[in-house]
């Protein structure tokens, strides 16, 4: 063979052998930075957060808060300092970035941890080429020259704590992949633990296969625990509290004017919780706007299909649960058991406003869809006349409102029922030391239960006067946002809700009083929906703005 064309050859698979290298080279180059930016910010989250804000797209989120009216009228969440400080400061980090933010940058998750406040949170950030030097870089732009940073052994692992310009510190923990903070350094070193002992949110089994089925394309996904529940105001005593079942995702979607956060549930097991009970009861199909009076701004609806299980979770709430007599505990069972008989498959409660402004509370009212209400009425005569006495009881009250201000009322006849405690469980109402009204309604054949005669005669008076919700934009707009088939919804003006008693508020989550100030211009509806032993709960955040008080002029 000649030379040249040994020389030729040799070239040839030189290039090729180069070529190859260099393809294997740029691969596994840009495997690596793939899998830089499919870093797992979950792997490094303490196993007792109680709820995880995700968010892929950072840039768009802030955008998409910023757009809300209520944001634009200076109306903000304050549920997260962290979050507050990146808010104040997002503008001029994305200005410091020639390109705006990295892929890698985009990804943050916050972590919220007990107890509950706005500075027991830690903040994840991936990092990307280049990213690392950039935080650095800002942190020690804006961070304070009061104190100098200081650095601190964790297990080998370096904390490092900036003052900030209000006073307080923040603990980091900077690695090239990623960065977490924390106002509570005790987090960070949670954060170091979790992530090199494999203890994270990512190693819970319940968790993981949560996160498994992850949606994609929104703006932001909350994860919540929702085990113990605090309701109501801080300031009622008995503090109840709500199991509501497991883990819970949540897609959130924004337009201007609400906050839209479609959620999933999984977990399934045998706790006596809320979801658990709403799983066994057949779905109740639309809503009930013409059933509730036009000046209401609070209901709620429950499919009741399975009573034993309704009742099997309501009884174990703290203002159900107290040391009752004998005597009560026994007509609670005689009215499980007429329930079980003639109740239908829902139950509507609601709170409302009547025509005497001078009322000290609202109006009450719980409604039960019964199946034959002529034979009903008989069975419930027949108990009534067949109850004992109750010895010693609280004296009551027995005269019936005006009816000449509820002419329309009068013509249904109103019963005084012995104490018991099922208006109590379904509602949390513990007014007029558990003595129950009672009438029976045409409308549809239903029961009417209320802790005083006059809820009942204003709220028949108002349906026979065709002053109902339904119709009106803001019903019309909330139960829009919700499918017409559940199992539960809730629907609640929470500027009217903050002023009434502790013991009408009790199905309400506390969480929403504790951020009165921001939760206070928005009508909160709440829905879960059940198919296949799945639970989907939904919650739509509707801005009033210059509609606070809507509901309460409709009915003025």
């Amino acid at each position: 063979m000649k030379i040249r064309i040994l020389i030729r050859i040799a070239v040839i698979v030189s290039i090729v052998l180069l070529c190859t290298g260099f393809g294997v080279y740029s691969f596994l180059r840009m495997n690596a930075v793939e899998n830089r930016q499919d870093f797992n910010l979950f792997t490094l989250v303490p196993q007792d957060a109680t709820a995880v804000l995700e968010t892929d797209r950072m840039a768009d989120l802030m955008e998409d808060i910023d757009g809300l009216h209520c944001s634009k009228d200076e109306h903000f969440l304050y549920v997260s300092e962290l979050f507050v400080y990146l808010k104040k400061y997002f503008n001029t980090l994305v200005g410091d970035t020639p390109h705006g933010l990295s892929r890698q940058m985009n990804k943050m998750l916050i972590s919220f941890h007990e107890p509950d406040t706005p500075l027991n949170q830690v903040l994840y950030c991936s990092l990307g080429a280049g990213d690392y030097e950039l935080v650095e870089s800002f942190v020690r732009k804006y961070c304070s020259s009061t104190f100098p940073s200081k650095y601190f052994d964790y297990n080998g692992e370096e904390i490092r704590i900036y003052p900030t310009a209000d006073g307080r510190f923040l603990a980091a923990y900077f690695t090239p992949d990623f960065l977490a903070v924390s106002f509570q350094k005790r987090l960070i070193e949670q954060v170091i633990d979790a992530c090199r002992s494999r203890q994270s949110l990512m190693d819970m089994a319940s968790f993981r296969t949560m996160y498994a089925g992850k949606r994609n394309n929104v703006a932001a996904t909350v994860y919540v625990r929702m085990k113990e529940v605090g309701m109501g105001k801080n300031t009622d005593g008995i503090r109840p509290q709500t199991h509501l079942g497991s883990w819970a995702e949540f897609d959130m979607k924004f337009n201007e004017e609400a906050v839209y956060c479609s959620g999933i549930s999984h977990g399934a097991d045998t706790a006596r919780t809320f979801i658990n009970a709403l799983r066994r009861q057949e779905p109740i199909k639309d809503f009930s706007g013409e059933r509730l009076p036009a000046s209401v701004f609070f209901y709620n609806q429950w499919a009741i299909s399975d009573l034993e299980a309704i009742f099997g979770f309501t009884s174990q709430q703290e203002y159900a649960k107290a040391a009752y007599s004998d005597y009560i505990k026994k007509r609670d069972g005689e009215w499980m058991e007429f329930m079980k008989t003639y109740a239908g498959e829902n139950v509507m409660s609601c709170l409302f406003h009547s025509k005497d402004t001078t009322d000290r509370h609202p109006c009450a009212v719980m409604s039960v869809a019964v199946k034959d209400e002529a034979q009903a009425e008989r069975a419930l005569q027949k108990l009534l006349y067949a109850t004992p006495e109750e010895k010693g009881a609280p004296a009551v009250e027995r005269t019936y409102p005006n009816y000449r201000r509820y002419p329309r009322a009068r013509k249904y006849r109103q019963y005084m029922l012995p104490r018991n405690t099922v208006l109590t469980q379904l509602t949390g109402i513990t007014e007029s030391a558990l003595h129950t009204y009672a009438c029976f309604y045409k409308y549809k054949g239903t029961l009417l239960l209320a802790p005083d005669a006059q809820s009942l005669s204003a709220y028949v008076d108002a349906l026979e006067n065709g002053d109902v919700l339904d119709g009106t934009s803001v019903y019309e707009e909330g139960v829009g946002s919700l499918s017409p088939y559940y199992n539960f919804a809730m629907m609640v003006d929470m500027e009217e809700m903050m002023r009434q008693p502790e013991t009408y508020v009790r199905l309400v989550p506390n969480f929403f009083f504790r951020h009165s100030d921001f939760f206070r211009h928005f009508t909160i509806a709440i829905q879960f929906t059940c198919a296949e032993g799945v639970v989907y709960p939904n919650l739509v955040l509707l801005y009033k703005g210059e509609k606070i008080g809507e509901f309460e002029e409709v009915g003025n």
